[in-house]
């Protein structure tokens, strides 16, 4: 009689711990990298970012890939009559990777009179904390092969001062969280009919 009751007890301990372990997990995402768009209802984060030891059945990490492993940004000391619209600040917090490229792009002051140099480019890195404010001063990744060290000088120290007065930038608290971190390259082109120096 006991051996019956312990036998039919280990029968229902398995049988609630197995449907207990089938509502517990959650299906494999086809498509992991799809990204479904988040509603305010949702928890935070929208998608798992990580996967746990808890974790039951098969674990797809899901990666931020939407706005890319790095950003690249070209910003032009002269733009185009059509591209002026995207070299205006915007008025707002900002909330999407356009806004920030609006906001940088409006930053530049490139160098006057006898240091500016037609042609010159220059790209630096560097990244934002969640507060809007660079991590680090920007790191020279890249400067035109024929400029001399004294014009690479005075657009490096332009470019640090043309960051250094915009930011901190107003993020939203959102994108802030998405973009910390993520290293962000502009790419600075004098496009200027300026005198070319020798």
């Amino acid at each position: 009689m006991k051996g019956t009751l312990l036998s039919w007890l280990v029968v229902i301990v398995l049988a609630s711990a197995g449907s207990a372990d089938a509502r517990s997990r959650r299906p494999a995402d086809p498509t992991p990298f799809s990204h479904a768009p988040c509603s305010v209802l949702d928890g935070e984060p929208c998608t798992p970012s990580t996967c746990s030891v808890l974790d039951h059945g098969p674990c797809i990490p899901e990666i931020n890939y939407p706005i890319g492993q790095n950003l690249q940004l070209t910003v032009m000391s002269a733009p185009a009559d059509d591209q002026k619209d995207r070299y205006r600040k915007p008025d707002h917090d900002l909330d999407t990777i356009g806004d920030l490229f609006a906001a940088l792009r409006s930053c530049w002051s490139p160098p006057a009179g006898d240091a500016a140099r037609a042609g010159m480019q220059m790209s630096v890195m560097f990244s934002f904390r969640t507060s809007g404010a660079a991590i680090a001063p920007p790191r020279l990744t890249f400067a035109s092969r024929d400029a001399p060290k004294e014009a690479r000088d005075a657009y490096l120290k332009a470019i640090g001062d043309s960051l250094g007065g915009c930011l901190p930038l107003k993020l939203t608290k959102g994108f802030a969280a998405a973009i910390a971190g993520r290293p962000i390259m502009i790419r600075y082109v004098d496009n200027r009919n300026v005198s070319q120096n020798p």
